[in-house]
C-alpha cells in the first residue's frame, strides 16, 4: 500500500540558521516555505529501517538520523573542508557504500553516503 516517502518534518529551535546551515553545507534549496522537494533519482534508495534504544550506530538521544545520497563522497568531503565544516567521523567503506558524517548546528548527525 505505501507508495513512498512523502516527507521528513521536524521541530528546530532556530529556523533562519538551520535553513541556512542545510542550504548551504548540503546545498539544499530552501524555499519561501521552510522546505524543499527532492525528487528521487534513478538508481536512489531511501531506506527505512528500525535500531534498538541503545544501538550506537547513532546517538542514543537522537531519535531519527538523517541520510543523504551523494554522487561523489569524495566532492563532498572536499565541500565540506572548504567551507569549514568538520567530519564527526571518518569516512568509512563497507558493502552498503561509503560514509560519512558531519552534525547539523543543533547537534543532530547526518549521514551521507556514496552507493
Amino acid at each position: 500500500m505505501i507508495k513512498g516517502f512523502g516527507g521528513i518534518f521536524w521541530r528546530t529551535k532556530n529556523l533562519e540558521v538551520v535553513k541556512k546551515w542545510y542550504s548551504e553545507v548540503l546545498k539544499i534549496e530552501i524555499e519561501n516555505w521552510n522546505g524543499t522537494m527532492i525528487k528521487p533519482e534513478l538508481g536512489s534508495e531511501t531506506i527505512f529501517s528500525f535500531f534498538t534504544e541503545n544501538d550506537s550506530y547513532f546517538p542514543i538521544d537522537q531519535q531519527v538520523m538523517l541520510n543523504f545520497q551523494v554522487h561523489d563522497l569524495n566532492e563532498m568531503i572536499t565541500h565540506l573542508e572548504q567551507i569549514g565544516v568538520p567530519l564527526a567521523r571518518e569516512k568509512e567503506i563497507s558493502d552498503y557504500g561509503k560514509f560519512i558524517w558531519i552534525e547539523d548546528p543543533e547537534g543532530r548527525l547526518i549521514e551521507l553516503w556514496e552507493k
